[in-house]
């Protein structure tokens, strides 16, 4: 039926899949430990000119837990993590864990009312941000909070203060009120914290879903869900300490914690960061730190590879490259290979999965289905059970479409005070992930869209992910989204939003035509709206509800 068990990809690729991954640890903070053991000096985290060791990470994340537990922080209370893609982020994610509780992921561009809701729905006690993020939004709403601590840091911490890049507009702003995370830092130097009583069942990380079809639930990310899915990365990716990660996720996402983070903490390996994702300055970082590996959005290596002036050389470092988080079109990972020389290894997961719960095996291609154009997200990591369900919760047997439904380790328990979701989302632990695909015969998985973005156009089904891939194959399009506006004859009908590629030119009549060539009358876009960009979240995705809401 429509289960993957191992054995139809085993029977054809037997090579290419170890047994299975086995956890060597029961919580991440075990994991950060025995690589502090077996490696105190070796690099932990470069970011711009700075190094920190692992010793450096654990000497700095003692003195922070000694600085929390001394303001009231108890085992079990939250933190909230408001920060960019800083050596900060790591050194709370550690510190909170050895205080003995969990951290609270954080969009660094979430404003007044999204902060508010996020604090108050986890009940954070503490809060780590940046100082311009403290003086912009966190001050005038936390007093509507549970928050006591304040402890702010700044993108001038651990890096040169003359660096010119990005960061040279930025001053130190010392709020009133807060702690210091460098202050804590010296003025704690040496001390331990009381050892912290974490068990494998004890949540890691609240990471808040978007929130899309309601307000956003809180995935309760266990310590052992985190541990398999590091493993999982490890052992998929084959990484040694010989390798680096480049850090172009952002860390408060679930591909920043699990495939940046926790697997470099793990491996153990270098974590290189940047603030934030500038592609010109993420270019300079890699070819200063020559970094192996990286998981990003396809947005991200669109950006890169379009960066003047970039050329293979610049991408000769990394071995491993991985994209999940938004479908790929194969006419994108064909023309970055053409770029760049390295091809883009499909990843699939969510936020309940910890990250990856398909991929394609490293030295594989993913194959493009021939009815849909497709390209494939890969095959279930170890110890994953993935099936596919149709409308009347029936399994479907392979080619036929339905709701990809998950279970595995990596799998959250549920979501945070919410036992109505959990019930709904998760029902007897198993994943519904809202995603529509199918699995072929050899075993493969297709990501056809989410169910919510069906578009029906005069009673004919219209998947968005069809229309975009068709459209990414013209010369000009950079980025293409494709939704359902009000039609008073079709009920729905198709239209497109695409950018261009820098100096291209084509007009709408041009691209409606093109499409029409290479799909069937039901489906090519009946309008099609040029844009300089296509509004996105920080971690890449499309977002089609924005274009949506234009023509509502």
């Amino acid at each position: 039926m429509g289960v993957y068990t191992d054995r139809p990809w085993l029977a054809l690729y037997p090579e290419d899949r170890p047994a299975g991954t086995t956890p060597e640890h029961e919580t991440v903070l075990e994991v950060f430990q025995a690589s502090l053991a077996a490696a105190p000096d070796a690099v932990a985290i470069r970011y711009f000119d700075g190094v920190l060791t692992f010793a450096d990470l654990d000497a700095a994340s003692d003195a922070l837990a000694v600085g929390l537990t001394g303001a009231g922080f108890a085992p079990g209370d939250r933190m909230g993590l408001y920060v960019q893609n800083d050596p900060a982020f790591v050194i709370g994610l550690l510190g909170v864990w050895k205080a003995g509780g969990a951290a609270v992921a954080i969009n660094p561009m979430n404003k007044a009312r999204e902060l508010t809701y996020l604090l108050t729905d986890s009940g954070a006690t503490a809060l780590l941000c940046l100082e311009e993020l403290y003086t912009s939004v966190a001050r005038d709403v936390l007093p509507e909070t549970q928050v006591r601590t304040v402890v702010t840091c700044s993108p001038l911490d651990r890096q040169s203060r003359d660096d010119p890049r990005v960061l040279g507009d930025v001053k130190r702003d010392r709020p009133d009120g807060t702690l210091d995370l460098e202050e804590l830092v010296a003025t704690h130097a040496g001390r331990a914290p009381e050892p912290a009583s974490l068990s494998r069942d004890d949540v890691a990380v609240l990471t808040y879903t978007s929130g899309t079809t309601g307000v956003p639930k809180g995935a309760m990310n266990t310590h052992a869900n985190m541990v398999f899915n590091a493993a999982t990365y490890r052992d998929w990716m084959r990484l040694t300490p010989e390798d680096s990660v480049l850090g172009v996720a952002p860390l408060f996402h679930i591909t920043g914690l699990i495939g940046h983070i926790a697997v470099a903490l793990l491996v153990p390996c270098p974590l290189v960061l940047a603030h934030r994702f500038h592609p010109e300055v993420v270019l300079d970082a890699i070819r200063e730190h020559r970094p192996t590996f990286t998981v990003g959005s396809i947005t991200v290596f669109i950006a890169l590879s379009g960066v003047p002036g970039v050329g293979r050389e610049d991408f000769a470092s990394l071995r491993t490259i991985y994209s999940g988080g938004a479908p790929i079109a194969p006419a994108v990972t064909d023309a970055f290979e053409e770029r760049t020389g390295r091809y883009i290894h499909n990843i699939y997961g969510l936020t309940e999965t910890n990250s990856p719960s398909h991929a394609v095996p490293l030295g594989r291609r993913a194959p493009v289905d021939p009815h849909s154009g497709a390209l494939s997200v890969g095959v279930p990591v170890y110890d994953t059970v993935v099936r596919i369900l149709g409308e009347d919760g029936a399994e479907l047997p392979p080619g036929e479409v339905g709701e990809i439904v998950t279970s595995g380790p990596q799998v959250v328990p549920g979501y945070w005070r919410k036992p109505e979701a959990t019930a709904e989302s998760l029902p007897g632990g198993e994943l519904r992930t809202g995603d529509v695909g199918f699995m072929d015969e050899q075993g493969w998985f297709y990501l056809v869209d989410r169910k919510k973005d069906m578009i029906n156009a005069a009673g004919y089904k219209v998947w968005p992910r069809e229309v975009e891939d068709v459209l990414y194959g013209h010369p000009a399009v950079r980025e293409a989204a494709v939704v359902g506006v009000p039609d008073e004859y079709r009920g729905e009908s198709v239209k497109a939003f695409v950018s261009l590629k820098p100096g291209a030119t084509v007009t709408a009549e041009e691209v409606i035509a093109f499409a029409k060539e290479r799909m069937a009358a039901y489906k090519y876009p009946r309008t099609v709206e040029i844009v300089d960009e296509l509004p996105k979240t920080t971690t890449g995705k499309i977002l089609r509800r924005e274009l949506r809401d234009r023509d509502a």
